[in-house]
Formats: C-alpha cells, structure tokens, sequence
C-alpha cells in the first residue's frame, strides 16, 4: 500500500519475564489442534513453514486449527479483533497431550495500535477483496510463466491432466494445472475438485476424502477443444499432507461420462 504507512507497536501488559515463559502448544500432522480465542481471529502468524495455523479470512471466527510436520520448534503469533495479542512457542510431537486450547484474555501478551500518517484513506472490505484478488492474479501470472515441475501426470481416453507445480506463497499454496485433449472430441468441463485422502479406497471404513477449498481460480477454461492444452491456477488456504495422506485432483465432463482423477503422493 504505497499511498500510506501503517506503524504497528505492541503495549505490553505483562512483565518481559511473563513473555520469556510462553506457554508452548504440541501439533502434529495426525490430527488438528483448535484453539479457541475469546475474540475473533484477525491475523495469525507462525514462525516456520511446518507448522500451519488456519481461520477464517472472509467471515469472523473465534477458533483457528493447528498442524505440523517433524521439525524444530517454533512459534505462533495471533492477533484478535479487539487488538489483543497472544503469542507461543510451537513443538512437533506424535502424542499430542490436548487437542483442544480455550484461550483465557489474560494471556494476551499485550495491545496493538497503528499509528497512521494523516490524510490515509478508510480500507474498505471491497477494497481489502480487490488488493487480495490483485495479488493472487499476479503470483499465479508468475507461476504460469515460469519452468513447470511436472510433479504427476494421468492420461485417460485422450485426456491428460498433469500438476505442473505447487507452490506455498505466505497463506496459500498455488496449483499450477495443465489439461491437454488429444481424444478427439471437445471436452467441457463440470467441475475440477482437489482433495486430501487418507487410507485404502477398497477399505471404506479406513478411507476418508476431504475436498479442499478453492480461493481463487485463474484462467480456468470451461471448454477444452479437440487438440488444445489450457494451463490454469488454483489457489488453495496452505495446508499440510500427512504421512498417509494424498493430494488428488478430479476432472469431470459436463453432459458426458469422462473423468479423470490424478493422485499424488509428496
């Protein structure tokens, strides 16, 4: 935001020694830790990449989830409405000894206040979306333009669909897609989904599929034309496979049978 400064200072209400005794948090990647606040989440923050805290960016909310996978400890920085801020030390452990944090106010480890340089104008939500969606438009722009992975790829009955790239980039993880149509006939799409699933398809009891939330899409086409290849972007909220889990994607025709599903193991 060139047009004006935001200068954030914590006022700390608690003793250096209070805030030097953080409490500490176990996550793993087996299982979700919520963490309620007793205001909603404005913003929150983690100190390391294998350690994901998610809440709700469009609509309040009091609680966020915590995962992670093996690593050094780190830390969790949150920030609620009212502009109270709490703070802890984060550690990876395969036994988790609560799944459940309710965080009392009075371990907040301070206030935040911006001080703002005069004649900045009012953020409106709208405008908050339009930045947002600016954003996304130009890293996915970025991905899209630049060497692909080829991390899997899946051909069936012509089609082929292949996750060139996957990329975190602060709160969100880009999928960078490709769908070529060499079957000789058109193929309009009905949806194209992304899950994480865990265990045996032919076991049912053991297997589970949760399908993802799509922020933001760039550049999905709606129609593939015989002979043609489309590239385009999904942007997902970041999060973290476990050791059983994978990643798949699931391209559907609309008003026909074909489908193709792609499924990676990281």
């Amino acid at each position: 935001m060139k047009t004006y400064i935001l200068i954030f200072a914590l006022i700390c209400s608690k003793s250096i020694f209070a805030q030097m005794t953080l409490d500490t948090i176990y996550a793993n990647d087996k299982k979700n830790v919520a963490l309620f606040f007793p205001n909603p989440i404005r913003q929150g923050i983690t100190g390391a990449d294998h350690f994901v805290f998610t809440y709700n960016r469009e609509k309040e909310q009091y609680f966020g989830l915590l995962q992670a996978t093996p690593g050094t400890e780190s830390n969790l920085l949150t920030v609620t409405k009212d502009g109270k801020v709490y703070s802890y030390i984060l550690k990876y452990a395969d036994k988790l000894p609560k799944l459940n944090y309710f965080i009392p106010e009075n371990e907040s480890i301070g206030n935040e206040r911006s001080k703002e340089i005069k004649q900045k104008p009012e953020i409106k939500p709208v405008d908050e979306y339009k930045s947002r969606i600016t954003y996304f438009q130009k890293v996915s722009e970025y991905l899209l333009n630049s060497k692909p992975d080829r991390i899997s790829t899946k051909r069936k009955k012509g089609i082929k669909l292949r996750l060139q790239k996957m990329t975190y980039n602060t709160s969100e993880v880009y999928l960078v897609i490709e769908v070529q149509n060499n079957s000789g006939i058109d193929f309009e799409i009905d949806y194209l989904n992304v899950y994480r699933t865990n265990g045996n398809k032919k076991l049912k009891a053991s297997f589970q599929r949760l399908q993802q939330e799509v922020i933001y899409k760039y550049k999905i086409p709606s129609i593939i034309k015989d002979k043609q290849l489309k590239r385009f972007v999904y942007v997902l909220p970041k999060f973290v496979l476990g050791d059983n889990e994978k990643l798949q994607i699931e391209l559907q025709e609309l008003k026909g049978n074909r489908s193709v599903s792609l499924k990676i193991k990281f």
